[in-house]
């Protein structure tokens, strides 16, 4: 194989290791964070039904206060509740306020899913290209 050729699978091979692997990582990683954001929400909207649900009006439970240290709580009126909307706020909802955010919110993280699945695929497409590349650059047998 000529030293063209070389440098060239080099150059392809460098592109995939520094650039394209890098980029299908953190695509992963910001599609699984969007995931855990998805089922808090599921759970809150579960939570909620259940209250609903059950009649309930007050409510003692326990409060995760940090480090697996938990404290009793009571809750005199579970008609409002708080939800955490992003960037550190937080904003009182009645029960069906809160349904109607978490419905509008789990469409958001759909559609946010849906997108970091096409730029997962579109990566792994663009790495089989490159890799198939090298290959031909290699003149290599076609794996079946």
């Amino acid at each position: 194989m000529d030293s063209s050729r070389r440098e060239k699978v080099r150059k392809y091979e460098e592109f995939v290791d520094r650039r394209l692997k890098p980029d299908l990582v953190h695509a992963i990683a910001e599609r699984d964070k969007v995931f855990e954001q998805q089922k808090i929400f599921s759970d809150l909207k579960r939570n909620i039904e259940n209250l609903e649900k059950n009649s309930v009006t007050s409510l003692r439970t326990l409060v995760n206060l940090g480090s697996e240290v938990y404290m009793q709580a009571d809750v005199p009126d579970t008609q409002h509740i708080f939800v955490d909307v992003g960037l550190g706020f937080h904003v009182e909802f009645t029960w069906s306020e809160a349904l109607n955010f978490i419905a509008a919110r789990e469409e958001n993280l759909s559609r946010k899913i849906e997108e970091y699945t096409r730029l997962i695929a579109s990566i792994k497409a663009q790495i089989k290209m490159v890799c198939e590349g090298i290959r031909e650059l290699l003149e290599l047998p076609v794996a079946h």
